[in-house]
């Protein structure tokens, strides 16, 4: 979790745009994230530097001889108006044809950024107080963007960008990614699922970087994520490649029209598309509406998931509550189709606070299998209560905190088989979900403990109430008698 120093440094970067007049918040994140990803690439370059001279290996680095005073630590010492003209004049061209083929995610939607810091003197504080942020290891720059892209006034509108890591990563988790999979978030934001799934991998299948073949499945092939909002593709095409990454399939593109031609393509779905709005018949791809006759961008993304999955692809995503239990057609529809045609597999109900302050939508998660052919024989359901935070909008961290448990549950479900529905989690059969109109909200099936509780008698109680009216008048009496005497 992101520390108040941090808080604080961040927030007077954000009060120097402000007041410097680049007042739009997803401006000020994507200028504070060019000035990051300039840092970065100095850090990036600084780290193999040290590694070659540790080695005894050469290395040809990104910044060439005459381009040295272009790197973060060199010219954040100098004066203000110097340090303002090698930015816009040669640091920003340089970062923005990096990737001259134009091919890459990165060369995309650098190719129309636009530096817009307007004095030499706000450029010089900003610099100093991004240099004076410890950002050592990636979970502190996780935080860091977590806490800006918390800071989108819009949030209400654009809420799909702002999935909580530490949600993100528990879906990490429990999906398990492997090196040969291949990664989709079709509604992608920042890429903060992508980012989670490498950091998974880098974590957990190190060794694939030996093998030449999954070492480039992993820069070029793996991950794919779109977006309609170009701000948002460059962030998160930066934040890939600060992430190592080189070459991520990042695209503007609305997924669900008849332009998204993605068909069983992908192994693994991690998403937590837009839930508001809905769309025009027209506008939607036909096959999707096959599978649901709605506008609801929620059901519509759940029937694009399963066009584009393989057979086989697995899919966790979060929905709202509603997507569970409504009794539209469309919903049933959607519902039986993953549950009749395909392998629903798990239902972790989250509680309404989670996406506070921005949102209270009560949500869950759904993880299923694409067959096409069933399979869904019972469903795991987790009661989520706590996810390590205050469930107020002040989102404090507290030490209550059901994530570790879930995974660990969801790791070893053959122990599941004999939990009662009066615990955390459990399983229900698929004929008992039919039975129920394929409802999947877990009020419908956790049973509640009510502990008997004796009171005492009545006359008892009488009893009790007299004595302290007895007290209470003989209070009263005591205290008029003092005030007398006074």
């Amino acid at each position: 979790m992101i520390t108040g120093e941090i808080k604080n440094k961040v927030d007077k970067i954000w009060e120097t745009f402000w007041t410097g007049g680049i007042t739009n918040p997803l401006e000020v994140i994507e200028q504070f994230t060019y000035l990051l990803f300039i840092k970065g690439l100095d850090d990036i370059e600084t780290v193999k530097e040290n590694e070659v001279v540790f080695l005894g290996l050469t290395y040809e680095g990104m910044f060439p001889s005459d381009k040295q005073h272009l790197r973060w630590s060199k010219f954040k010492n100098m004066e203000a108006a110097k340090m303002y003209h090698i930015m816009l004049n040669e640091v920003f061209p340089f970062i923005k044809n990096l990737h001259q083929d134009g091919d890459s995610a990165y060369a995309k939607y650098m190719g129309d950024a636009i530096f817009k810091i307007p004095t030499p003197q706000m450029l010089s504080k900003i610099v100093d107080g991004i240099d004076s942020i410890d950002m050592e290891n990636r979970d502190a720059k996780g935080d860091l963007y977590e806490y800006l892209l918390s800071k989108v006034a819009t949030a209400g509108t654009n809420g799909q960008f702002r999935t909580p890591r530490h949600i993100i990563e528990m879906m990490v988790k429990l999906m398990k990614p492997s090196p040969s999979d291949i990664i989709v978030d079709p509604a992608m934001g920042s890429a903060g699922f992508l980012v989670a799934a490498q950091e998974y991998l880098r974590e957990n299948h190190a060794n694939l970087f030996l093998n030449a073949g999954l070492k480039d499945h992993f820069n070029n092939h793996m991950f794919y994520g779109f977006d309609m909002d170009r701000t948002m593709l460059r962030i998160g095409a930066m934040n890939m490649l600060l992430h190592g990454v080189e070459n991520p399939h990042i695209e503007y593109k609305d997924s669900l029209s008849e332009q998204n031609t993605d068909r069983e393509k992908y192994t693994l779905v991690l998403a937590n598309p837009p839930f508001k709005g809905s769309l025009d018949d027209e506008a939607v791809s036909a096959d999707l509406l096959k599978i649901t006759k709605t506008k609801k961008t929620e059901l519509l993304f759940l029937a694009l998931i399963l066009r584009s999955l393989k057979v086989g692809g697995r899919c966790a995503s979060i929905v709202p509550d509603g997507v569970l239990f409504g009794s539209s057609n469309a919903h049933k529809q959607i519902r039986q189709e993953i549950i009749d045609n395909n392998k629903l597999e798990a239902i972790i109900s989250m509680p309404s606070g989670v996406f506070k302050p921005y949102a209270g939508v009560s949500t869950a998660i759904l993880i299923f299998t694409k067959t096409g052919a069933g399979g869904t024989d019972k469903v795991w359901f987790y009661d989520m209560k706590a996810d390590g935070y205050s469930l107020d909008d002040k989102r404090q961290p507290i030490e209550t905190n059901d994530i570790p448990d879930i995974i660990a549950r969801f790791n070893n479900l053959e122990a599941e088989a004999d939990r009662k529905r009066t615990e955390a989690s459990f399983f229900v059969g698929v004929k008992e979900i039919r039975d129920n109109g394929y409802d999947l909200s877990i009020n419908k099936y956790k049973e509640i403990e009510y502990e008997e509780v004796e009171y005492a008698h009545p006359k008892e109680i009488l009893q009790k109430i007299r004595e302290l009216e007895m007290d209470i008048t003989a209070g009263i009496e005591e205290l008029a008698e003092m005030l007398e005497d006074k």
